[in-house]
């Protein structure tokens, strides 16, 4: 498996020195890891106005827990290049080497070389937040080598930095109303999302699709009518995450991807609302900038496993492969659903999908995120995806 590499050092000048303990022959290498979660794609997207009035790019993404990437950081003491493996995660390469330079700046050390190695089980480009779990997973590792505790709000500035965009996935699957590409919180939504059972699928048969390659609309070319329309929706998704209310939150979701057909239009929308109606969901969900995509039920309507065996049934007669089932607030020792494969939890992932952890912060020493972590392959983004199914 090749390694991509860069090399970095003060502008104008040399690589930095580094001091004679950290280069001791035999010394041991400080090491560092970090993981980030993914997400199944956004409940409400588009252009809102943040607290001057002024016109954002915003969403609320639909946390899943279990799934992330894994990434560790081995410093290189008496070297300026960095190097990441697999090599085509250029964005985690790229945000290694600013938060080397943040964190070396605060602990006032030299700045180091190192390797980055990711590993994870996020599919790619079907818009479940891949590059951002890699670029979260990659600073919290550095982070980690130098002993460094950075703050939500630092770790979105690096990943924005690295990525001109980030989905919030440094804040731990808060309802956030998130401009992704400030990095910023445009208003903290409430606790928790409201309780809903997902059935997710893949839309556009699994294929990846390239974001770079969607048009990226200025905020002030939203015209007023559609600003009203986002803020309406902003309104009733802040209702029923206080009401703790899954139609709403249906509603919202369906809307959101509706307005967002016509950015990326899905061949099979029209079909995934219908099955919607039929099985008795209260919404559709759907990844704003790729192919998963989800049925939302409320959990407390009757029959709720009859609902979900017969929504597979329907996505499968339409030929739309079924992946995973899972609750946004899943209790201890809620029963699986008959026939679904949730996706796998790995030993750092919450316990609540929306629920806020104690901190968002990643702690100091990142040893706590293992998992059984399937490596991303080189060629991943050329592939078609597979997703366990139904």
């Amino acid at each position: 498996m090749t390694a991509a590499r860069t090399r970095h050092g003060p502008p104008g000048g040399p690589p930095a020195a580094t001091s004679a303990a950290a280069a001791a022959p035999g010394a041991a290498a400080p090491v560092g890891t970090g993981h980030a979660a993914c997400h199944h794609g956004e409940i409400l997207q588009g252009v809102f106005l943040d607290e001057r009035g002024r016109r954002r790019a915003g969403l609320v993404t639909l946390p899943l827990a279990g799934l992330g990437t894994r990434a560790r950081f081995a410093r290189r003491p008496g070297t300026d290049e960095v190097t990441v493996v697999p090599a085509d995660r250029t964005k985690a390469l790229r945000a290694a080497t600013y938060a080397l330079a943040e964190c070396a700046t605060r602990r006032q050390e030299p700045l180091d070389g190192g390797e980055l190695t990711l590993d994870g089980d996020i599919p790619v480009g079907l818009g479940m937040g891949s590059s951002s779990s890699d670029v979260i997973a990659a600073v919290r590792a550095v982070a980690d080598a130098y002993g460094v505790r950075l703050a939500p709000e630092a770790i979105a500035r690096l990943a924005v930095r690295a990525e001109r965009a980030s989905d919030p996935l440094m804040l731990d699957g808060r309802p956030l109303l998130f401009a992704q590409r400030e990095g910023r919180v445009l208003e903290e939504l409430g606790a928790a999302l409201p309780p809903a059972l997902v059935v997710g699928c893949a839309l556009g048969g699994g294929r990846p699709v390239d974001t770079l390659a969607l048009p990226a609309p200025a905020d002030d070319a939203c015209d007023d009518a559609d600003v009203r329309a986002y803020e309406r929706l902003r309104a009733l998704l802040r209702r029923a995450i206080a009401a703790a209310d899954p139609v709403l939150l249906g509603h919202v979701a369906t809307e959101s991807a509706r307005l967002r057909q016509r950015v990326l239009p899905h061949a099979e929308f029209a079909v995934l609302t219908e099955i919607a109606g039929r099985v008795g969901a209260v919404g559709v969900q759907v990844a704003h900038s790729g192919n998963v995509a989800g049925l939302l039920f409320d959990p407390a309507a009757p029959d709720p496993r009859g609902r979900v065996r017969d929504c597979a049934r329907a996505l499968r007669a339409a030929g739309i492969p079924a992946t995973y089932t899972f609750h946004t607030r899943p209790s201890p020792g809620t029963p699986p659903v008959p026939g679904a494969r949730a996706a796998p939890r790995s030993p750092g992932a919450p316990t609540a999908l929306g629920t806020p952890s104690p901190t968002s912060e990643e702690p100091p020493h990142g040893r706590a995120h293992r998992g059984s972590d399937r490596p991303p392959r080189p060629d991943t983004c050329r592939r078609r995806t597979h997703l366990p199914a139904l």
